[in-house]
């Protein structure tokens, strides 16, 4: 019996011995797929270098062979953006037309001279029309003031030879009476403005017009009844041999 026993002893352990091989493959097939898996983690994770399998362990267990290493994930690609929208602001909008209008400051009409006038006579007297007519004067008011200048300085504009500032502004002839000064001789010490204002023919201008509007009835009054109560002259009755000659030269300027 115990032979027997034996016998049979000796085949259990050659089964057992039979069996070790399909048992040492399953093991090495369970630790190749943990290998896998490791690696694979650490292959995200950028850390520890990635277990490969063998070729023929890993192709079987493993078909993620196309995921990319974690160097060339983690490359940062700048995204091309889409075109933006034309701004409404950035449309073309059509250039207004510069305005034809002639503004009440342009400069004066030049006329040729005529009554005997010279081109500078007739250019003073065009700056009085031009500044009567700025601002918004009858027909009336500009003959008082170039009938004024005409018997004050026969419309030339004149230094003082008193004042020697006068003389260093631009003159068309020189004075000597007080201290007046340009086209209408209006005085400085009388409140009329600077020497430089008064030697300037267009403020001259309309300082007269603002002395002459400030008269309450000069409409109703004579032409050389309105321009004697604006200059208050030794002379009031000299005005009045300028009216025709007045009329024309306003009628050329107008």
């Amino acid at each position: 019996m115990a032979p027997a026993r034996s016998a049979h002893r000796r085949r259990r352990r050659g089964r057992r011995r039979a069996q070790r091989p399909g048992r040492a493959t399953t093991i090495l097939v369970a630790m190749s797929a943990v290998a896998v898996a490791v690696g694979a983690v650490a292959a995200v994770n950028g850390g520890l270098p990635a277990i490969r399998p063998s070729a023929t362990v890993g192709a079987a267990l493993d078909d993620r062979s196309s995921v990319p290493e974690a160097a060339s994930r983690g490359e940062i690609r700048a995204a091309t953006a889409a075109p933006s929208p034309p701004s409404p602001s950035a449309a073309v909008t059509a250039t207004p037309k510069a305005s034809t209008a002639t503004p009440k400051s342009a400069a004066p009409r030049r006329a040729e001279p005529v009554a005997g006038l010279d081109r500078t006579q007739m250019d003073n007297a065009a700056i009085i029309v031009a500044v009567g007519r700025e601002r918004d004067l009858p027909r009336r008011a500009l003959l008082v003031a170039v009938m004024t200048g005409m018997q004050e300085s026969s419309l030339r504009n004149l230094a003082n030879t008193t004042i020697p500032a006068s003389l260093r502004r631009p003159n068309e002839g020189e004075g000597d009476d007080f201290d007046s000064l340009g086209v209408f001789q209006q005085r400085p010490s009388q409140g009329w403005g600077s020497v430089a204002e008064l030697m300037n023919p267009r403020y001259a201008a309309g300082a007269f017009y603002q002395r002459l509007v400030e008269v309450d009835d000069w409409e109703d009054k004579s032409l050389a009844g309105a321009a004697q109560a604006v200059q208050r002259s030794e002379f009031p009755d000299a005005y009045a041999k300028h009216a025709d000659l007045a009329n024309k030269v306003v009628d050329a300027l107008l």
